[in-house]
């Protein structure tokens, strides 16, 4: 039997603007000059001023507080009704936005970008080695696959039996899985030592054994490797003295032999090409206690919609006959003058929405960023600086997840900003950062042979105001990576 209910849902539907506008925030400013070509590529009618040669003088916007910039989407409003033509004539030597909230900021030198060194890669490195040896083809191609097939950190994670089947289905070679057992022992001789090992202790023993090995520690330390890894990597230092009946100098120099080798031998070039480099979105600077917040001025490119699409439109407009294809021009050029519009809007939105958030910081950690203290860090969270600039606790995160501040105690992402509050025994609520920063010092001045475990250093927080419960102190200790003790021991 069917039945027939009204149901009612409330359902907030995002436009296509708002999610333009929310994928440009959450962009760096080291990728957005990407972003922007993108879309240069992709829309025609959207320019950049600084990539054209202008000979009109740019108006130069007035310096303005950020906070005095309100985001109006009223355009939105209607913009499937009437087209109006009037909405995309501007004047020519009008500079929609540029570059107004950093005229102090970067300078030429500044904007320089870091130039890259050029050097080979790590496959590339050991393609090379391979290349020099004198080879069969079937060999060469099967050491061709093992290169192909290592991680990023040098290590051979698959199964020999895996890299035969690929060298038969792919490249049409049928090996046995002792010719690639082989052609792996000739690429573990490579560079960097410990290269194509299939786990921590084989890559560990490919290095040693490369050493002298007339040298008794060097002999010490591949037993150990050998036989009594998991008590090396536990810091079981007792158990070792007596398995291999040895005093603690001598523990002591095997130790430090192990310690010296690469357990990633994949990362030794110099160049990881996963590292992105850091440019800050925002500068502070502090003249005489006053605080100067300014805008990184590749946050602020000079878009504009382009003159020949307006004059292309406005050419169609006046036509007194529109026959089809007449009619499909215009709303193609319609399109893209409205597509242009959006993102410089939505780059502009971008620009005030970075300054409110990073305005509303300062001013909460003021003292901060004077002294550079972590002490001085009040406890913030995201709804605090979202209430204060009128804005939803997403945005504000969208912000400080991916955004630096440059100060003259260095350069930080503003996500450190925030913290949770402790409430001392005075009953005054301090950031857990105040905290961490107190354990972190702890930790560093411990005697490394008897390090601090969790339960003292609980007790040194308590001695001095923080009433923490060691769960609490072993969760902050796990967040700034710090080991427990029985691992920061030293001999």
């Amino acid at each position: 039997m069917l039945k027939q209910n009204l149901q009612q849902k409330l359902l907030q539907k995002l436009s296509p603007q708002q999610i333009q506008f929310i994928k440009l925030l959450q962009v760096p400013t080291v990728s957005l000059d990407t972003r922007i070509k993108e879309e240069l590529e992709e829309n025609p009618a959207l320019e950049d001023l600084s990539l054209t040669n202008l000979n009109e003088p740019e108006e130069q916007y007035p310096d303005r507080d950020p906070d005095e910039d309100n985001y109006n989407n009223d355009e939105e409003k209607g913009e499937m009704d009437e087209f109006n033509i009037d909405d995309y004539l501007q004047e020519d030597n009008v500079n929609d936005y540029g570059s107004r909230y950093d005229q102090n900021g970067d300078d030429e030198d500044e904007r320089k970008e870091i130039p890259i060194a050029v050097q080979s890669s790590f496959f590339e490195s050991l393609q090379a080695q391979l290349d020099l040896l004198p080879l069969s083809d079937k060999d060469f191609m099967i050491g061709k696959q093992i290169i192909g097939s290592l991680d990023d950190d040098g290590y051979l994670r698959r199964p020999i039996m895996s890299l035969t089947d690929d060298l038969a289905f792919s490249q049409n070679v049928l090996a046995e899985d002792d010719e690639v057992e082989e052609m792996l022992k000739v690429i573990q001789g490579f560079d960097p030592p410990g290269v194509g090992a299939r786990s921590l202790q084989e890559c560990l023993l490919i290095q040693l054994r490369k050493k002298d090995a007339s040298d008794p520690i060097v002999k010490k330390a591949i037993q150990v490797v050998e036989h009594y890894l998991d008590e090396f990597t536990r810091k079981h230092y007792d158990k070792l003295e007596k398995s291999l009946n040895m005093n603690s100098v001598e523990l002591r120099a095997v130790v430090n032999e192990i310690l010296k080798l690469n357990p990633k031998p994949g990362d030794s070039n110099e160049i990881n090409t996963k590292q992105m480099q850091v440019i800050p979105d925002f500068h502070i600077t502090n003249n005489d206690g006053v605080l100067i917040l300014t805008l990184n001025s590749k946050n602020a490119p000079e878009l504009r919609v382009s003159r020949s699409y307006q004059e292309m439109f406005q050419h169609y407009d006046k036509a007194s006959q529109k026959d089809k294809k007449l009619k499909e021009a215009v709303q193609f050029v319609k399109q893209k003058l409205d597509s242009a519009k959006w993102f410089i809007d939505a780059i502009k939105q971008r620009q005030q929405t970075l300054l409110k958030t990073m305005n509303a910081i300062m001013q909460y950690q003021y003292e901060f960023f004077l002294t550079g203290d972590d002490k001085n860090l009040k406890p913030m969270i995201l709804k605090d600086i979202a209430d204060r600039i009128g804005m939803d606790i997403s945005t504000v995160s969208r912000v400080a997840n991916s955004k630096y501040v440059q100060t003259e105690f260095g350069t930080f992402l503003l996500k450190s900003f925030f913290s949770e509050a402790i409430q001392t025994e005075s009953g005054e609520e301090v950031s857990n950062k105040e905290v961490k920063k107190i354990l972190e010092e702890h930790i560093g001045k411990e005697d490394k042979r008897h390090p601090l475990a969790d339960e003292k250093l609980t007790e040194i927080l308590k001695d001095a105001g923080y009433n923490i419960a060691r769960r609490t102190v072993a969760k902050y200790r796990e967040q700034m990576n710090i080991p427990v003790a029985r691992l920061r021991k030293e001999l």
